[in-house]
């Protein structure tokens, strides 16, 4: 799998995402498609052939091999990797249309350099309006994604640790027979190893979501604040006129002069 062509992809969300946004990147491709990759595919690669039961019947290490592992640790992660990380597709969609119209107005203001509407790319983007929801929203189905996958997990192989030896009666099995799995240990702690590491990722991403919650509504208390501020400040604008044409009008002088000299 080319997981060069995805990082790509989720470099480009990196450069608008928060800081906690980019540790949990770094998360990804560091402690789990890395370890992916380099150590845990050639733990099993020989995961089938390395199966064998204590019979000679032909078809039962295939068919008790299919019964106690539906679906290989590495296709499940490599699923899972894929699906948690496609949200961000819907970032770096919305991203592009901002970009797009922030083009078409530089050029509906005579500014067609293309230099100047190359540039536009490399500009952060604010996360507001509607990219915050697009952007919580991801970050949200990244969690539900993740747990998901967590129990997925648990359902296939309880307590997550892998089995050492399975008994098994399925046909063409001649009766029960003693099946034996290859390096049970290793395969257990590279399993605790990738579940932790999604373990983190939630906690990353539950920690972005009250980043997020926690900074607009910062933002939203500023704004009420200015506009009070505002309106306050034009009060007072209003009232020194209001003032200043009562100083001015005649009759308030005449009415004051009577009032002196009675």
């Amino acid at each position: 799998m080319n997981w060069a062509g995805l990082y790509g992809i989720l470099s480009g969300v990196n450069r608008h995402s928060t800081g906690i946004g980019r540790i949990w990147l770094s998360v990804v491709f560091i402690f789990r498609i890395m370890v992916l990759v380099v150590a845990a595919e050639s733990v099993w690669g020989d995961e089938k052939s390395s199966f064998t039961c204590n019979t000679q019947q032909p078809g039962c290490n295939s068919v008790c091999y299919d019964h106690f592992f539906p679906i290989s640790h590495i296709r499940l992660w490599a699923l899972q990797l894929i699906i948690v990380s496609t949200p961000a597709l819907l970032v770096a969609m919305h991203v592009a249309h901002l970009q797009h119209q922030e083009k078409r107005v530089l050029r509906m203001t005579g500014h067609d350099d293309p230099k100047e509407l190359a540039d536009v790319k490399k500009h952060k983007i604010r996360i507001s309006g509607t990219l915050w929801w697009t952007y919580t929203l991801s970050v949200i189905f990244r969690i539900i994604f993740e747990a998901a996958f967590m129990y997925i997990f648990y359902l296939i192989y309880p307590g997550y640790a892998m089995i050492r030896l399975v008994k098994c009666s399925a046909y063409p099995c001649p009766n029960t027979v003693d099946c034996f799995v290859s390096r049970p240990t290793e395969k257990t702690i590279f399993t605790v190893f990738m579940l932790s590491a999604s373990g983190v990722c939630i906690v990353l991403n539950v920690a972005e979501v009250f980043f997020l919650i926690a900074k607009a509504c910062t933002r939203r208390s500023q704004r009420h604040g200015d506009s009070y501020r505002d309106k306050e400040h034009r009060q007072n604008e209003m009232n020194t006129l209001l003032v200043g044409d009562i100083k001015r009008t005649p009759g308030s002088q005449e009415k004051t002069e009577l009032c002196t000299t009675s």
